[in-house]
């Protein structure tokens, strides 16, 4: 099986060929401005540097967020019409459980997104991979709560691409190889279902509902 993976999560751009569980081509670009006109382009190339066509594709696993609003709305639509037009199986993976795959010196690892104002997106598991804390728009406080009552802060690590000073986070490592592999035997979706995952409404839908509730009698 060949899994073509897709992460715009991020500001990186990361696009990967996998053989089985094998890792053949891996690029990783910074792709903090004009990400739509990169995507596709990056996946042509590293087709083109493995010698292969997307026809040749078996799976596209592609993480659906949480993340950038427009990161992730960019990577949904072009891995979910792929998967559509080319009649590929498609899976999304989680931001944050991608994350959580860096290896740590301790037995807990929480990732974490910054989503402004003091709020994070995060979730934490444990050395075997199992979710402590699921997944959550979650200010810090309240995550650190949530954290004592699972576990010492000195016994977790806090992984992030962003700088969380106050956390004192490291700089992920993700094994995508060990996701490719937990997904390559997964049930796969029907891409019209495939959604990204904002965990937040957007700024907008925030707005309005503000709006509601503020001439709700």
């Amino acid at each position: 099986m060949i899994t073509l993976f897709l992460d715009t999560s991020t500001s990186k751009l990361i696009v990967g060929i996998y053989r089985e569980n094998s890792c053949i081509s891996l690029t990783e670009e910074n792709s903090e401005n004009n990400l739509s006109s990169k995507v596709l382009p990056n996946i042509k190339d590293i087709l083109n540097k493995c010698e292969l066509s997307i026809d040749e594709i078996d799976k596209i696993l592609v993480v659906n967020g949480p993340g950038s609003f427009t990161g992730i709305r960019v990577g949904v639509t072009v891995a979910k019409t792929l998967a559509y037009t080319k009649k590929i199986s498609i899976n999304t993976v989680s931001s944050l459980e991608l994350i959580g795959t860096t290896e740590v010196k301790t037995n807990y690892i929480v990732p974490l997104i910054d989503a402004r104002r003091d709020y994070f997106y995060a979730s934490m598991y444990d050395e075997e991979g199992k979710v402590i804390i699921k997944e959550a728009y979650i200010s810090r406080i309240d995550l650190l709560n949530k954290i004592k009552r699972h576990a010492s802060l000195s016994n977790v690590t806090f992984v992030s691409y962003d700088n969380i000073l106050s956390l004192d986070s490291i700089k992920p490592n993700s094994n995508i190889e060990s996701i490719v592999k937990k997904y390559r035997k997964k049930e796969t979706l029907n891409p019209h279902l495939v959604n990204p995952n904002y965990l937040k409404k957007v700024e907008a839908e925030e707005q309005l509902d503000d709006k509601r509730n503020k001439w709700k009698i």
